[in-house]
């Protein structure tokens, strides 16, 4: 039976690292995926493949794919729209207010955070705040301090977390979800 995956993909256009969204869709399509499409400029790919995949397996595939191709490491947190939607309907900033000086992160993770890591957790500058976690995905609140943005929502977590993650705002991953579940 096929399932949509979302592949989150990290280090796609930021820091001179550019690849187009339709070079994105033709690399993963090469895998033999199906259905392959792309949401925003993120980095953000759907496809559908086989429930029962070997989803380790398929997530190192992409990832060799696509630095063989790119030149640069690209980690993938591959998740399915099932499993998107269970963390958004879990409403994991319940009960603090967004604001203007602030915003709302998930960190999908390649791995769990490690377990010394007391939540909350805040950054020595107090930009970030890290609110909860699954095994999958971090929750951080990114405040804007005098003006400036929080850094990256995944350095949150300290020197103590060996694994990746990539970050997208709460609000753009409802509508990364949205998109996915739309037929192309």
């Amino acid at each position: 039976m096929a399932e949509t995956f979302i592949a989150f993909l990290r280090a796609v256009n930021v820091g001179g690292r550019t690849v187009t969204m339709e070079r994105l869709r033709g690399l993963v399509g090469e895998l033999g995926l199906a259905d392959v499409r792309t949401y925003i400029q993120s980095g953000n790919v759907f496809f559908s493949a086989d429930a029962a995949i070997d989803r380790p397996a398929l997530t190192r595939r992409i990832e060799e794919h696509l630095e063989q191709a790119l030149g640069f490491p690209v980690p993938v947190m591959l998740r399915t729209v099932a499993e998107v939607e269970e963390l958004i309907a879990s409403d994991p900033f319940r009960g603090i207010e967004l604001t203007a000086e602030n915003r709302f992160c998930v960190v999908f993770l390649s791995e769990p955070l490690p377990p010394e890591l007391e939540l909350p957790h805040s950054t020595p500058k107090g930009d970030l705040e890290v609110i909860g976690a699954t095994e999958d995905a971090a929750f951080v609140v990114a405040h804007i301090i005098n003006g400036r943005p929080a850094g990256n929502p995944g350095a949150a977590f300290g020197r103590s977390y060996r694994g990746l993650g990539t970050a997208r705002f709460l609000h753009t991953t409802v509508k990364i979800v949205a998109a996915a579940k739309k037929k192309a």
